[in-house]
């Protein structure tokens, strides 16, 4: 057993989002992605692998497939494999993403950045 607190992974870069991984076993990896006002994430895939996100801080925008979905607090997602995702804190505070992955699909998704 491991027992961890989130807020430890709540960092935030002024140049670009961060993200802290908390855990990675096997072939699942757990992290924190983090953003300031107006940062986000590119879009991008993530194949074999469902993404499981929960907006810890904040509000902001998700972009599936195209698509703009406003997320806030307490809210949560499931990504599909083959849906194209991306992220931006359109919000006025710091924002914080809870993410699971069940199937790491490359390494480069289990680092810090």
């Amino acid at each position: 057993m491991e027992k961890n607190s989130l807020r430890t992974f709540m960092e935030y870069g002024e140049e670009k989002f961060t993200k802290r991984v908390i855990y990675k076993k096997g072939v699942t990896t757990a992290f924190v992605l983090n953003f300031l006002p107006g940062q986000q994430l590119p879009a991008h895939k993530h194949p074999g692998t469902e993404v499981y996100l929960l907006v810890v801080t904040g509000n902001g925008t998700m972009v599936i497939d195209g698509n703009d979905l406003e997320v806030a607090e307490g809210d949560i997602l499931h990504v599909a494999c083959e849906e194209e995702m991306a992220f931006r804190n359109s919000g006025s505070k710091p924002l914080s993403l809870y993410v699971v992955l069940s199937k790491i699909p490359a390494e480069k998704f289990a680092e810090d950045i």
